[in-house]
């Protein structure tokens, strides 16, 4: 079975305008032409496509999708070549999402702090006695709150982002 860009471009959640982008960026070679001249994608590009499409979304840049396709198409001679892409981009990716991860933590702890000052009316609940200075032993309270309810989750990762007083 064959599927038009459009279709191709509708069943991957993207625009043909990023179909014809990838293809003018080399990442399409493996896509044949009609007599009209149109693209004919099969289901096997369909899934080379995904694979694409994967690799865009886990931040591996356009030259380098274009390599692991040229890789592709040597066939087994590249398996390994292709593998040690793969395995270097999962890395990479892995480092991205726990930075996140440790980022959405710290920014639940400012979520905390102004849920609970706006429940008290006032942020002088966070500060030192007669200043407005955060308290340092504040994370020692947020800390405190993700055990009580159970987030044992973010506690870990509000753990590796803060740096506590001693």
């Amino acid at each position: 079975m064959t599927y038009s860009i459009g279709q191709v471009a509708e069943k991957l959640s993207v625009t043909v305008d990023t179909l014809r982008y990838y293809d003018k960026a080399g990442l399409l070679p493996f896509v044949k032409r009609n007599a009209a001249g149109r693209r004919e994608f099969t289901d096997n590009d369909l899934h080379l496509m995904r694979t694409i499409m994967c690799l865009k979304n886990a931040g591996v840049p356009v030259n380098e999708i274009a390599t692991f396709v040229q890789l592709r198409l040597q066939g087994d001679t590249s398996l390994d070549e292709r593998y040690q892409l793969l395995l270097a981009h999962e890395q990479n990716l892995k480092t991205k999402i726990l930075d996140l991860q440790e980022t959405l933590a710290y920014l639940q702890y400012k979520k905390w702090y102004y849920e609970t000052a706006v429940a008290a009316g006032t942020e002088a609940i966070h500060f030192l006695p007669g200043s407005n200075e955060v308290d340092p032993q504040l994370a020692r309270q947020y800390q405190a709150h993700l055990k009580e309810i159970g987030d044992l989750t973010t506690l870990a990762l509000f753990n590796e982002v803060i740096e506590l007083p001693k």
